[in-house]
This record gives C-alpha cells, structure tokens and sequence, in this order.
C-alpha cells in the first residue's frame, strides 16, 4: 500500500452552488500534477440539498477520493470527522468554495521542516491578499481577531482563514480534545470559533504554529448572518476561556 503524504479535508454543506462553479476540478487538477501521494476527504454535515449527490458521482472514478456523509453536527465536528480518517503525514482542511486556493498550501508546506505543527493560512500578516471583501465584513473580522487576542490567543492575527495544515499527529490530538465545539446536533449553518478552540489547545499543548500570508478571495454566501452569528461567536471565546479556567480541558492543564 502506498503511503499517502498529504490528505486533504474538505467539508461541505449545501454546496450545489459552490460544485457548479468547478471548485472540485480545481482541486482535482491540482493534485493530479504533484509528485506526492495524496488523498482528498470531502465531508458532507447533513446537506439538505443534492451536493451529495453531485459529489458521489464527481469522485465515482477518481482514485483516493472519499465522501463521507455526516449528520448535521456543524462545521467543526465535519472537519473532525476528516481528521480522524486521514491516513496522510501531513492534513490540511480547507473550505469548499475554495476562497483560499489549494495551490497555496506551496506557501504553507516548507514550514513543516522547520519542525512547525501548525502552519495556518492568514488574511491579516504582511505579504496576504484579499478581494472583494465588503469593508463591514473586514471590520468584523478585525474586531473578532481583537477579542480573540483579548480573551484566549496572543500572538495570531487571523485565527478564521479555512485554510490550515497540521502534522496529522497534532491534528488528531487536538481535534478529539475539543470542548466547546464537542459533538453535538446543531441547528443552524453555523461555522463558529472552532478555529480558535484548536489554536488555543495548540498553544496550550507547546506546539509550534506559523502563521503564512495567503491570497483569499470573498466569497458571498447567505449562510452568515452578521449579528447572531457575531454574537454567538463571542459567547464562544468566553466559553472557551471559562472551560480552560475550570480546567476542563484534559491533559492540557
């Protein structure tokens, strides 16, 4: 059996739109012209329109692509769920829509040699691009990033860009000792902080993370909704501030 390098997670709801753009061959493409062994993880998070569908038939004749469908458990519990069957060295999530290319993870992986665990892609650090972010998303982005820094990690300008890579080692460590983004049943298309709940156990933890400028694209969607989603956000931080106070996360304390 061929030992795979790099597994590629990707996590999905509702996603028809996103599909029809081509996001998939995109990816397809790309990896198809390395050199090292991979495998592509899409998860589905309970899509109630017909992007499963769309990707069982995308990925019926592609070698070392999988889908894997899930209850809707939101998106940090899709992307966990991913983790935990990579097989790669190495594992990057990376969002659907592709705002942030999969061609970027050349700017990510040369980190790992320099015995990084956590190398995440930001929109904020000297040397990133953005396009055609609305200004009062940007705002919001500043003003969340200020309340992380405020209340759980220092040091990191943007813990929310989709665009992460892990050694699969640290990933699986850290995916399975979330607390306020446990599994559960969730409601809404919400994405949350769940970001900042396994930057700050890897910081907690000792492990190494760097934080690389990408290029990122916005891309509108009507699954976000400003000021519950906002809010909602908050409350987080200050959940996973309280959890780490009560020393409730095990073997991080």
């Amino acid at each position: 059996m061929t030992e795979i390098y790099l597994s590629v997670v990707i996590p999905a709801f509702n996603e028809k739109d996103s599909f029809e753009k081509g996001v998939l061959d995109k990816v397809d493409d790309y990896l198809k012209k390395q050199t090292f062994s991979y495998e592509v993880i899409l998860v589905d998070d309970g899509s109630t329109d017909n992007s499963p569908q769309l990707i069982e038939s995308f990925i019926k004749s592609k070698k070392n692509w999988h889908l894997i469908k899930n209850p809707h458990l939101g998106k940090a519990q899709t992307v966990a769920t991913g983790i935990q069957k990579a097989t790669g060295d190495l594992v990057l999530f990376t969002d659907f829509d592709q705002a942030t290319p999969i061609r970027e993870i050349e700017k990510l992986i040369p980190f790992v040699s320099r015995d990084f665990h956590v190398i995440i892609g930001s929109r904020e650090v000297k040397g990133s691009k953005r396009e055609k972010e609305p200004w009062h998303r940007h705002l919001m982005g500043r003003g969340f990033n200020f309340l992380v820094h405020l209340l759980a990690i220092r040091g990191i300008h943007d813990t929310q860009c989709g665009f992460k890579l892990f050694k699969t080692t640290a990933a699986k460590e850290l995916f399975s000792n979330l607390v306020v983004y446990r599994k559960r049943p969730e409601k809404a298309a919400f994405t949350g902080a769940f970001d900042v709940e396994i930057l700050f156990l890897a910081q907690k933890r000792g492990y190494r993370i760097a934080e690389v400028p990408v290029h990122w694209k916005h891309i509108a969607t009507t699954r976000v909704n400003p000021i519950k989603d906002s809010a909602r956000m908050f409350f987080d931080l200050l959940r996973i501030r309280i959890t780490s106070m009560l020393g409730k996360y095990k073997d991080y304390n």
